[in-house]
């Protein structure tokens, strides 16, 4: 019986989990045995007691010390540190999140180890791996939080209101990026009452922003800013600056500003400049959350809330995270995804012909199958 083990996450603000009650119950249904370390779903509110009654053994000291040991697949949200990495039993299975450009000396252990190294940041966008594309999933997350601390720090109202002392102008939001956080700030600041305009270089997303009821703002390409699965390509600098001179009026205008524009493998675009920052009312915020790399503005700074020109700019690093109940259900519904689609009768098995599985393990049977992180090590 293939063992399951669900290590409590150590990360600095790491609140989610990387399997819950829920999905606990299907392991056991499909004959897998889980372990779960004492305390991993408390942040996002599951019990130890809630994972006994589902079917997992909770395990504690030097019991989940060992699981990292005797465990053949590991759940992992947070990127495993070195030292974790360098417990985890031989030739098992690793699921999660790795930032493998940032964690090298993680992704060389496990290569030693001949860990198979799922990392859930490399599913392919393709119809058939939607359920299992946590990146999306936790962008949503990420994208209704971003305005909901907007809204929180804006020194106005986000709706219309018509009251007896008159008349509240609804505020101006700026959503920059379409993607999947996009377009869920999208949705929320219009519930909220906003006037919304969002910025993106990929034409082809226009209709869905009209059909959220936001504004598109057209800008002059000379060709298309759609990159592969989906993504925004990198611009040219010429082509950035394009940009910036169409978006700028928009945006010093603005009460509050998202931004979430991201290129794979890329620093994060610099969209908003230091000098539009000071163009912009006192009392507009901004939020960024490419602000891990590197920020779509450039005052931004990781895990940390600015003011400048009386502009709050705020960075926070792992958006989800004030969310831990559903980030956690709905990342843990996208490894059962996962693991599902390669277990039968009980039995994991890796199917290298799999396309999906073929984009997403970062390492396997001593080998990094990941070409840039190849390169990089």
């Amino acid at each position: 019986m293939p063992q399951v083990f669900v290590p409590k996450e150590i990360a600095d603000g790491e609140t989610r989990v990387a399997c819950t009650p829920e999905t606990t119950k299907r392991y056991v249904k499909e004959g897998l045995e889980v372990l779960v370390e004492s305390g991993a779903g408390r942040h996002a509110h599951f019990s130890d007691e809630d994972y006994r009654e589902a079917g997992a053994k909770v395990v504690s000291g030097t019991d989940a010390d060992a699981a990292w040991g005797t465990a053949d697949i590991v759940f992992r949200v947070f990127p495993i540190t070195p030292e974790q990495a360098s417990k985890v039993k031989e030739g098992a299975i690793l699921i999660g999140f790795m930032s493998p450009h940032k964690n090298l000396d993680s992704v060389r252990a496990l290569r030693d180890r001949k860990v198979s190294t799922i990392a859930m940041e490399l599913i392919p966008r393709i119809s058939r791996a939607q359920s299992m594309d946590a990146l999306s999933s936790q962008a949503s997350i990420a994208g209704y939080q971003a305005v909901l601390m907007a809204a929180t720090y804006l020194d106005k109202y986000f709706p219309l209101l018509m009251t007896a002392a008159g008349t509240i102008q609804p505020a101006k939001v700026v959503i920059m990026g379409a993607g999947v956080a996009g377009l869920q700030a999208i949705a929320t600041a219009r519930r909220l009452g906003a006037v919304v305009e969002v910025s993106d270089i990929r034409p082809a997303v226009k209709e869905q922003v009209e059909s959220l009821g936001g504004r598109f703002i057209d800008f002059p390409l000379d060709e298309s800013g759609e990159g592969e699965g989906g993504y925004a390509r990198e611009l040219t600098p010429e082509q950035l600056q394009a940009q910036q001179r169409v978006v700028r009026q928009k945006v010093v205008a603005a009460d509050a500003v998202i931004t979430t524009a991201l290129v794979p493998g890329r620093p994060a675009p610099k969209l908003i400049t230091k000098d539009m920052v000071e163009e912009m009312r006192e009392g507009a915020v901004i939020v960024d959350l490419a602000v891990e790399q590197g920020g779509n503005c450039e005052l931004s700074k990781s895990g940390e809330m600015v003011v400048s020109d009386g502009v709050t700019i705020i960075g926070h690093p792992n958006m989800p995270t004030t969310t831990p109940a559903d980030a956690s259900l709905l990342y843990a519904r996208n490894i059962q995804a996962l693991l599902l689609s390669f277990t039968s009768d009980g039995e994991v098995t890796l199917n290298l012909e799999d396309e999906i599985l073929d984009g997403a393990l970062l390492t396997h049977n001593g080998e990094v199958r990941h070409g840039p992180t190849a390169e990089a090590l």
